[in-house]
C-alpha cells in the first residue's frame, strides 16, 4: 500500500485491516478494468491457447505488453501457465476458475455494450457535435 494512502486512510480513522481491502480493491480494479486484461480473458474464454496464437487474435498488442499482462493474470490467480516437455518447447495459458469467473463477468459487461450500442453512439455523436446541451 502507497504510504500517502496509508496516512490518509490512518487520518481518516481507519483500521489498518480496511485500508489494506481498499488498496487490494483499489488494485484488483486497475487490473480488471485495463483493456488487454479484458482483451486477453476474452481470447482465452473459449479454450487455452499458446503465446503465438494469443497475440495473433489480440489486435494491437505488443509481445511485451502480452507478456506483461500475462504474468500479471498469473500473479493475481487469474490464468495458468503451462509448459510442456516437446522440443521445440510448448506453453498454454488457460483460465483458472476465478479467471473464467471474470470472463462471465466481462461477457455481462459487453452484452451490455450491446444492447446499448445506438444509445452510446447517439450520446458520444450529440457530445462531439454543436449541441451544447449535450455537454
Amino acid at each position: 500500500m502507497g504510504s500517502e494512502l496509508r496516512s490518509r486512510l490512518a487520518a481518516a480513522g481507519v483500521a489498518p485491516e480496511c485500508a489494506a481491502t481498499i488498496e487490494l480493491v483499489r488494485d484488483v480494479l486497475a487490473r480488471v478494468g485495463d483493456k488487454w486484461t479484458v482483451l486477453v480473458v476474452t481470447a482465452l474464454a473459449d479454450g487455452p491457447l499458446r503465446f503465438t496464437a494469443l497475440h495473433q487474435r489480440i489486435d494491437g498488442i505488443s509481445e511485451r505488453m502480452l507478456g506483461h499482462t500475462l504474468r500479471s493474470l498469473t500473479r493475481d490467480g487469474l490464468v495458468t501457465r503451462t509448459a510442456y516437455a516437446e522440443v521445440p518447447p510448448r506453453v498454454e495459458y488457460a483460465l483458472t476458475p476465478l479467471g473464467r469467473s471474470l470472463s462471465d463477468a466481462v461477457g455481462h459487461v459487453v452484452r451490455w455494450v450491446q444492447r446499448h450500442k445506438t444509445e452510446i453512439v447517439r450520446s458520444r455523436e450529440a457530445f462531439d457535435g454543436d449541441d451544447p446541451a449535450a455537454r
